[in-house]
């Protein structure tokens, strides 16, 4: 059974990313501040933005840069990353954005990959960029800088040539506008290909259901590198012409003194940094109340933990749904508070989709009035990739023959149509044969006072296949011991699913977007700490 958006389907304008977001500038956005730097205030207005994206072009087309060539972006959130980033789509170029964490390895790994030709990144992440490039010849003279550094082609020199940007011909159904890579969370990364006009659909797919406008400020911590940062932080506010506080990294104080200091009305978050806002005593000693609204995606937001969240802040509180190879957004709630934050609400515009059933490939029906059976998540729409780069049978096993694209993940409908994630379909559990969700007991774990975060993996097991092993995170001064935690979860769920080992550690490894990293976890071995 294939399921409609309820929303009705928008007008998708047939431009660049370029001409969507810079060719309506008007005379009063010309001085509204674009993006600022959260830590130092640096800013640009939308005037200046658009004048050094144009210039940039320039000296990248000078410097031989041609249509369909790709870039290496790998830097933090700054305004200089906007120019660099549009900078490129203005010449025709591709951007294949790069973790911030990554290693020389990882990063050469993801140059060879994608053929970029060109290398934009900023002095604290020079050395692993020039290691990376020399391991996969490109000269160090195609390495350039967003911020001053000596021997190598800056931002500041480039943008004083003064080039005039090229004229280029771009087919937006086609054209590449950029190519990010998955996380790598459940196996190799691949290139996800994303053209300008899967962009420009999810920006005018989201505007219709984000309430976002030009009065309204948003803290842009969730990395620009990643689709989440990428399209729906900066595209998106820039379609919206509201202003940008970024931040190079998540810090809870300068989380919350950017919020206090910048009076921030939107927060787009991950789950974790939900966790601390509500958890951490830190929060209460900052003034959080111009936040109106606040948007999490990235991984399963807990329906208790969004709405203490939406409490304690006395805000608006959304859960979307998305993932890289879908640009990303398929599914948020709406903005009126009508359906549990807990679920991922209703399709986005100009989306249809289907639950099918993993073992027997039939396709869920709906439950009048109650909940549905569950299935993995696939979606259809004009925000779907291209495809794998240079991976056609990993494409193939993604997008079906009839244009759907299997998530991976599963969900199911609820009385009045939204959809509920349940989990990923290769990190379920099978204890016994039975399904355990990790996701249904990290958020029950949660609920406990005295923890303030944790992660279900499976762990091997002779006799059970498989049995649930938490990783918690105390809170301070918390004197909680194995057995209360195996009591405190036993009393809450079915047997097949009571957590069976746990292990106390001060953080949960997570990715630069939030994501849990379980596969870390799950070669462990079992320290002293079990239960």
């Amino acid at each position: 059974m294939i399921f409609r958006s309820p929303h009705p389907d928008v007008a998708i304008p047939d431009v660049t990313v370029h001409e969507l977001l810079f060719g309506t500038i008007d005379a009063a956005d010309r001085d509204r501040v674009a993006i600022v730097d959260g830590p130092s205030g640096r800013a640009l207005t939308y005037g200046e933005l658009a004048e050094r994206v144009e210039l940039f072009a320039g000296a990248l087309a000078e410097r031989g840069l041609k249509p369909g060539e790709v870039v290496a972006l790998h830097a933090p959130n700054c305004p200089e990353f906007a120019v660099a980033f549009h900078g490129i789509l203005r010449a025709g170029g591709t951007v294949t954005t790069v973790n911030a964490l990554y290693t020389p390895r990882e990063i050469a790994t993801q140059l060879r990959d994608s053929g970029a030709v060109r290398y934009v990144t900023v002095s604290p992440l020079l050395a692993a960029a020039l290691a990376a490039a020399d391991e996969v010849g490109m000269p160090a003279s195609d390495v350039y800088a967003l911020d001053p550094v000596e021997g190598h082609d800056t931002l500041g020199a480039m943008l004083a040539e003064g080039r005039p940007a090229p004229e280029v011909t771009i087919d937006p159904a086609t054209h590449l506008a950029v190519l990010p890579y998955s996380s790598g969370t459940t196996g190799r990364a691949k290139g996800v290909m994303l053209t300008h006009a899967n962009l420009v659909a999810n920006m005018c797919q989201n505007e219709y259901v984000l309430p976002m406008s030009a009065e309204d400020t948003v803290l842009a911590v969730l990395p620009f590198f990643h689709i989440y940062g990428m399209n729906v932080l900066l595209n998106g506010t820039l379609k919206a012409r509201g202003t940008l506080a970024s931040l190079p990294r998540f810090d809870l104080g300068d989380f919350l003194r950017t919020v206090q200091e910048r009076r921030c009305t939107f927060l787009y978050v991950a789950p974790p940094i939900a966790v601390a806002l509500t958890k951490h005593p830190m929060a209460e000693q900052f003034d959080l109340s111009s936040v109106d609204t606040v948007v999490s995606g990235a991984a399963p937001l807990d329906e208790a933990l969004g709405d203490a969240l939406a409490a304690k802040l006395g805000c608006r509180m959304m859960q979307g749904f998305g993932m890289t190879e879908l640009s990303p957004v398929s599914h948020l709630t709406p903005v009126d508070g009508s359906l549990s934050v807990g679920s991922i609400g209703f399709a986005v515009p100009n989306v249809e989709f289907r639950l099918v059933d993993p073992e027997t490939g039939g396709e869920v029906e709906a439950v009048e009035g109650d909940y549905s059976g569950t299935g993995e998540l696939q979606v259809r729409g004009p925000n779907v990739m291209a495809g794998y780069l240079g991976n056609a049978r990993a494409t193939e096993e993604t997008i079906l023959p009839d244009g759907f694209l299997r998530t991976g993940d599963i969900a199911r409908l609820g009385p009045q149509g939204e959809v509920y994630i349940v989990d990923r379909l290769k990190e379920l559990i099978k204890y016994k044969g039975y399904q355990v969700p990790p996701a249904e007991l990290e958020a029950l774990l949660l609920t406990h006072p005295g923890i303030v975060d944790a992660v279900v993996v499976g762990y091997p097991d002779e006799d059970a296949g498989e049995v649930p092993r938490a990783f918690v995170v105390r809170r301070e001064g918390a004197g909680l011991t194995a057995d209360e935690v195996v009591a405190f979860v036993a009393e809450r769920v079915a047997p097949h699913k009571k957590v069976r080992i746990v292990e106390f550690t001060d953080a949960v490894p997570k990715s630069a977007a939030g994501k849990i990293l379980r596969k870390d976890l799950r070669t462990l071995p079992l320290s002293a700490a079990e239960a």
